[in-house]
């Protein structure tokens, strides 16, 4: 397996025709059909906050398993294997590198709740591997990975779900009705999102913590010193790892904004 080289990622891409880049060393589409009574495998990456949200509702889905869990700080290992274990009776296989769980042909589905700067790399890699996919929302860091990542599901035949979860909630499928035309014609939405935050101060740079692989944490991501306002939450405040409250909390916003004008189209 070679080294992940993060800043040759969108250069790459750019240079090739759909994917092709980005396939794993030795893995390729298994072109598994699951029967009505098999059950689902599936690995969370990411699995310090929102990640451990997806644990717990895979844990409360009949046929479903949380066989494999992804994260580079090796630290978070021992208390959520544990909560599968005391939940689902498994003890689950756990993995620093994302590439070595995408290897495994005992893994069906991959949900991925890490940094935003990893979200369109593992849904691509996912795919070549023969993984169905959900990924948290932002889809992609930016709109060129987000279209690698809707090739990639064409090409491999592959089910990726975007966590919007609006989309999905009882409340707002009511957006349905609205731009279904039901209550008349609707021409403007807005989106709108904020948040009274204090400030993350600065942080000292300093060596990581051993039991956190700080490469692959960042992956393909530019490199920079280690300091602890970037992992775990705080990554979010950074371009290079995250998109700001609009990524964050303001994707929900714009998406049902946009959702209840049919055809809507970017200003």
């Amino acid at each position: 397996m070679t080294t992940l080289h993060r800043r040759t990622f969108l250069r790459q891409a750019a240079a090739t025709s759909a994917v092709a880049a980005f396939t794993i060393s030795g893995t390729k589409s298994s072109g598994t059909v699951l029967g009505a009574n098999d059950t689902v495998r599936v690995g969370v990456a990411g699995i310090r906050g929102r990640g451990g949200d997806h644990m717990s509702e895979f844990l409360n889905i009949p046929g479903v398993r949380v066989t494999h869990l992804v994260d580079p700080d090796s630290r978070l290992f021992a208390r959520r294997s544990d909560q599968i274990k005391a939940k689902a009776g498994n003890t689950p296989k756990c993995f620093q590198d994302i590439r070595k769980a995408l290897e495994d042909k005992e893994l069906d589905a991959i949900s991925i709740a890490t940094c935003n700067h990893w979200h369109a790399l593992i849904t691509i890699w996912a795919c070549q591997a023969g993984k169905d996919v959900y990924v948290e929302k932002p889809c992609s860091h930016n709109v060129f990975e987000g279209r690698q990542c809707v090739e990639a599901a064409r090409k491999h035949k592959r089910i990726v779900q975007h966590g919007t979860q609006r989309r999905s909630g009882a409340t707002w499928q009511l957006a349905r009705d609205i731009a279904s035309g039901k209550l008349g014609r609707l021409l403007v939405a807005r989106g709108r999102s904020y948040r009274v935050r204090k400030s993350i101060g600065i942080k000292e740079i300093k060596d990581p913590p051993a039991e956190l692989d700080y490469n692959l944490w960042l992956g393909p991501a530019p490199m920079q010193p280690y300091h602890e306002n970037l992992v775990h939450y705080n990554w979010h405040w950074f371009w290079d790892t995250g998109n700001g409250d609009i990524g964050n909390n303001g994707v929900h916003a714009m998406d049902t904004t946009r959702w209840q004008i049919p055809n809507a189209t970017l200003p």
